[in-house]
């Protein structure tokens, strides 16, 4: 980077870069740009200065320009964060005079960005966790972020050939140690060590050589207990000899793939703790509401897929002869105002289970008036530590022992995980769906004047605590992670930020850890299934949503439709800013072409202002209803305010499917996106949103079905383009539809995802037994931040929900 700030200031390129940046801090006023703003305008300069076709993306200039992501420009220097590549950035001033330049600490950028707004103290707390991750495996190729379990694998392998003693005495030692409630498993005390390990297996081998394949294991469990085996290695003498066999070859000659098929045998999770707190959890007319709808369905459908995924594990491993079986908890809060739902139920079992239930703990009641109605994710943090400490004994009462690995969902989900993980030493899993910071611009540089609405002082310092005291960190996508080249991640924002007056964030998580891993989420495919599965559809209700989404007149649909045989396009989502329904809808609007040829059929859960509490949201119903009336859209338009079970809205993606229409998810920024699944395993043609996860989802490598939802005009033609070679092609559009379904089918199964999790949770169980003290450091620095920064934090917000006892 210094040789291209180098090649800028001894060339003409300086002048450019002057008057550019002279360009910024005139037009606007501002002192603070982000990358689409100088980019922009950057292209107008060029322009409007008649620059050469290259001069935009190949000089020097151009390339500084693109490869920076934040800019402050103050009176005697401008700062310049610049991320040649993902996950990895540089902070560097340039002074006024444009001859010196410097590479600059993250330090010294968080005080500029203090002084930004008037906030900057000369003495402030530094959070640098980067000591605690020198000693630990970290990948150093950025294309491998997001692939822990591979790396871990590879790096176990290697430490067995280069100190196979140490470590193969290792492997014996974690499995000596596994038990269920007192019962020995795998390895029983009469195998003293690694090398009696090794010597006892060739008898065991050769004993199961010559039984019958299908022979039970109970019929010979006696012989081989003889021998220092105990239950778990199989069911029958086939697989307790393959299982044998893995354990032999890793020892002899390890490799990855002989690792993870011998892990993936290992019966060490019977019990699992889902937490799931802010929201309305429950599965009668409930399912979260809008605020938390996809989070409810992602861990109802997580709890069903893991309990199926661990009694076939232990059914594999012979074990379901002892009478054990898998416990699966989700762990919410009990809300006495249920509103009519089943939230105040302590205990509901999951549907469609046999051992996995809801578990609802009350929060204390600090103020009834408060504590006995829903609370919002951004006022539900006081209560976290208590709830924590009362789920702790509701757990343990409900396992009868204690859990083998706790899930956290969301940052007050992942806060608790953190907490109780750290009282019952249990392995943590974090799975953050969509952290905030990065969906509120600026959101850390000004909290404090967001404080009251949003407290995300509260929020992100529980993130930096949780997502550094997770064992591990499943994410949707790399995105998540790390971003694009042209974006940052969203766990990428919280390596480097400052709270002015409250603390610096330095270095506030390694991105490079093997803690991350790509693990996407399945659909439900027995709600969620192609058009083309006849027999699977019920004639009826194939009638009913034609009908809703088509004809039928209702208070809570708005709008008729003038030709209803024009092809639909369709979106379903929250009626909020970030969805962007009114971007849509003005897109439509503004496209003759898209009128002529298509209706547009809009599924929220509202369609009046006065349904909604949330002013946001009041504000997006009503834009929605004006672009509707400012382009003249009747009889164009269906927009359904109603709340529509699984079932149906997976018959309305193939209803739309059998029309051959599209459905286009156009969210200004998309975590991740359950929809996008659901559509496309319907057979739904699918346009999603570039800024996200979609991205990986698509995996679009010509960009036909990625949008830009801030380009109305092109994303119009995107879409004009495909039914014009629907129209010219007919098998087009079945080429696409089925294209997406096998995408899903391929990727994105909860098959595949609890089996990926699974394998997380036994090997990190391994690293937290065989090196606890790799962690301890850690882990008390982050008790330090909980109870020195975090706790007076939410002290407050407590004492403004008691105040309102008198209101």
């Amino acid at each position: 980077m210094y040789e291209l700030f180098q090649a800028v200031l001894d060339s003409d390129e300086k002048t450019a870069l002057r008057q550019l940046l002279s360009t910024l801090k005139s037009v606007s006023g501002k002192r603070y740009f982000l990358r689409n703003e100088i980019l922009h305008t950057f292209a107008d300069y060029c322009q409007q200065s008649q620059k050469p076709a290259y001069f935009y993306h190949s000089s020097s200039i151009g390339k500084l320009i693109h490869y920076t992501h934040e800019m402050i420009l103050e009176e005697e220097s401008t700062w310049f964060v610049v991320r040649q590549k993902i996950a990895s950035q540089e902070v560097w001033r340039l002074m006024f005079d444009f001859f010196k330049f410097e590479l600059m600490t993250p330090q010294a950028f968080l005080d500029a960005s203090d002084r930004l707004v008037n906030r900057y103290q000369p003495h402030i707390l530094e959070i640098d966790l980067h000591p605690f991750y020198e000693a630990s495996p970290t990948i150093s190729d950025s294309r491998n972020i997001g692939q822990g379990l591979a790396f871990l694998n590879r790096y176990l392998c290697d430490q067995l050939l280069t100190d196979p003693e140490y470590w193969v005495e290792l492997i014996f030692q974690t499995l000596h140690h596994l038990q269920y409630d007192g019962i020995p498993l795998l390895i029983s005390d009469r195998i003293n060590s690694a090398i009696d390990l090794a010597k006892q297996i060739k008898p065991a081998l050769k004993f199961l050589s010559q039984r019958p394949a299908n022979e039970p294991y109970a019929e010979f469990r006696f012989y081989l207990q003889e021998l220092g085996f105990e239950p778990g290695w199989g069911n029958t003498a086939v697989r307790v000899c393959e299982t044998l066999e893995l354990l032999e070859r890793l020892i002899d000659s390890p490799q990855p793939a002989i690792l993870e098929a011998f892990v993936a045998r290992v019966p060490a999770v019977f019990r699992v703790v889902l937490i799931s707190i802010h929201g309305w959890v429950g599965q009668q007319d409930v399912l979260g509401r809008d605020e938390t709808l996809g989070q409810v369905i992602y861990v109802l459908e997580q709890a069903r897929s893991l309990e199926n995924k661990l009694q076939a594990e232990i059914k594999l491993a012979g074990l379901d002869v002892l009478g054990i079986q898998p416990h699966v908890i989700i762990l919410t809060r009990l809300i006495p105002n249920c509103d009519g739902t089943d939230c105040n139920l302590r205990v509901e079992k999951v549907q469609d289970t046999e051992n996995a239930w809801i578990l609802r703990v009350p929060f204390r009641e600090f103020n009834p008036e408060v504590t006995n109605n829903w609370i919002s994710k951004s006022e539900i943090w006081p209560y976290l530590e208590t709830f924590a400490q009362d789920a702790e004994k509701e757990l343990l009462e409900q396992f009868q022992g204690r859990p083998n690995l706790i899930i956290g969902n969301y940052s007050d989900g992942n806060l608790v995980a953190s907490l109780l993980s750290r009282r019952l030493k249990v392995t943590q899993c974090n799975i953050a769906h969509s952290l905030e910071k990065p969906k509120y611009l600026f959101s850390n540089l000004y909290w404090q004047d967001l404080e009251d609405q949003y407290h995300f002082s509260a929020q992100f310092t529980a993130d930096v605590i949780s997502m550094n005291a997770a064992d591990f960190i499943i994410t949707s996508s790399c995105q998540e992670i790390v971003g694009t080249p042209d974006t940052m991640g969203q766990y990428e924002s919280y390596k480097c930020f400052t709270m002015p007056n409250l603390y610096h964030v330095v270095d506030g998580i390694n991105l490079f850890s093997p803690k991350f891993n790509m693990v996407p989420p399945g659909v439900s495919e027995d709600i969620f299934f192609p058009y083309s599965q006849t027999q699977d559809r019920d004639p009826s209700l194939t009638t009913q949503i034609h009908d809703l989404l088509f004809n039928r007149e209702d208070s809570q649909i708005f709008g008729h439709l003038d030709d209803p045989d024009k092809r639909p396009i369709l979106a379903i989502a929250p009626i909020n800013f970030i969805k962007n329904h009114t971007g849509l809808a003005e897109l439509f609007g503004k496209n003759q072409a898209l009128q002529e040829r298509c209706n547009l059929i809009v599924v929220t859960s509202k369609l009046h202002p006065h349904e909604v509490t949330k002013p946001e949201e009041t504000e997006e119903i009503q834009r929605l209803h004006d672009i509707i009336h400012q382009y003249n859209l009747y009889g164009h338009i269906r927009w359904i305010g109603m709340r529509l079970p699984s079932n149906e809205i997976g018959e309305a993606y193939r209803v739309v499917s059998d029309r051959q229409g599209i459905y286009v998810h156009f969210a200004l920024f998309e975590s991740f996106g359950r929809s996008i699944l659901e559509a496309m395993i319907s057979g739904l043609p699918t346009f999603a949103t570039e800024f996200g996860g979609a991205l990986e989802i698509l995996d679009d490598r010509d960009n036909r079905f990625h949008i830009n939802p801030t380009d109305l005009e092109v994303t119009a033609q995107q879409i004009l383009d495909f039914i014009n070679q629907c129209d010219t092609q007919p098998e087009y559009w079945s080429e696409v539809s089925e294209w997406m379904i096998q995408r899903i089918r391929n990727r994105y199964t909860w098959k595949i995802h609890t089996s990926q999790l699974l394998s997380l949770a036994k090997i990190f169980s391994f690293w937290n037994f065989v090196a606890p003290e790799n962690n301890e450091a850690r882990d008390r620095y982050m008790e330090t931040l909980f109870y020195l920064i975090y706790k007076p934090i939410v002290e407050n917000i407590l004492e403004q929900h008691k105040s309102l006892r008198s209101n």
